[in-house]
């Protein structure tokens, strides 16, 4: 089977193609860093027209690459939510046309499980495990007892982690996006040098929170730039604000697998590409005898492979949540529950 899978949930324009589930033709990822930047973070307008202007050529370099013609498709995947509707329509409105001219059958998926099922792409992973989905517009745990058995157990309050991460880039004056721009500061910093706030919240609880701590950032610049005595450096501020988000993330992962009696974790989403929340999470696993899994960074960040990969198992599992012009409408919020 091969599979056509779109991905314009938010500011990559990808399309892949998968065949049986498991080898990958194609992916083709095309970013929005360049029109995005100037404004320091997503301006859901431009991204929609730049979607439309992309989406098509994604699309025909996928095929390219794949040595493919349209004809040769069996499936169309697409994001159905959630995300930026703006966004999501052009994915979803292209995928409608490709399916009404092929006569071929589209699906739509849950862009969160296709995070989650990014992990497939690479090593079929045992259920049932603890998924961390971790990026610029999600923060959440769920238990993950086999394909489209997913429960919720935390999430974000306010901020997403990556959120957060490209807020106090902007505010260090870094550039856009402001997650691999951070991590790169951290490394010549020292986190003890000022310990920002950790988010625990009320006891017991595998909710995340992380407007506070990026307040506290902001506090602690403005106090930096009134009094010339203070030595941390923007090197400091990046690792110990690192070291905030990675600790809460890493004790509420652990926590959900003690809860829950499970020992097989698997982080996903744009963050999970951070080399030190990837140590942090193997270091802590090992401490505790469980098993940690990490998509290949490609995989981590918004594509259409993980897409096509969780169509797959989707049609698999369910042939009829597939038909020709399936009427699929845009869900800027989804649960995949």
């Amino acid at each position: 089977m091969l599979v056509l899978g779109l991905e314009t949930s938010c500011d990559e324009t990808a399309a892949a193609i998968l065949k049986d589930g498991d080898t990958l033709l194609s992916n083709i990822i095309n970013d929005q860093i360049d029109i995005h930047s100037e404004y320091g973070g997503i301006v859901p307008e431009l991204a929609g027209r730049s979607h439309n202007e992309r989406v098509h050529r994604v699309i025909k370099e996928s095929l390219q690459k794949a040595d493919l013609q349209l004809r040769d498709i069996d499936l169309i995947a697409v994001t159905m939510g959630p995300g930026l509707i703006g966004s999501l329509l052009v994915g979803l409105n292209t995928a409608k046309g490709l399916s009404y001219g092929l006569r071929k059958p589209m699906i739509g998926v849950n862009h969160l499980e296709g995070h989650i099922l990014a992990i497939y792409l690479q090593k079929k992973v045992k259920f049932p495990f603890i998924a961390l989905v971790v990026s610029g517009g999600h923060t959440e745990l769920y238990r993950v007892s086999g394909f489209g058995q997913y429960k919720l157990l935390g999430r974000t309050r306010d901020d997403a982690a990556g959120e957060s991460f490209d807020k106090v880039g902007k505010m260090l004056g870094l550039p856009y996006p402001g997650g691999p721009a951070i991590e790169k500061l951290a490394r010549n910093g020292n986190g003890n040098s000022h310990k920002f706030p950790r988010a625990h919240l009320e006891k017991g609880s595998l909710d995340f929170s992380f407007s506070g701590l990026k307040t506290s950032v902001r506090t602690f610049l403005n106090h930096r730039q009134q009094d010339s005595t203070i030595t941390v450096t923007d090197e400091d501020i990046s690792a110990g604000f690192q070291d905030a988000v990675l600790e809460v993330l890493v004790a509420k992962l652990i926590m959900a697998c003690k809860r829950e009696k499970l020992s097989r974790i698997v982080v996903t989403g744009g963050v999970a590409s951070n080399g030190a929340l990837r140590e942090a999470v193997k270091k802590e696993a090992q401490c505790w005898g469980f098993e940690s899994f990490f998509p290949d960074p490609i995989f981590c960040t918004d594509n259409a492979a993980m897409i096509a990969c969780a169509g797959y198992y989707k049609f698999v599992r369910d042939p009829s949540s597939s038909s020709l012009f399936k009427e699929l409408d845009a869900k800027a919020s989804l649960s995949i529950e």
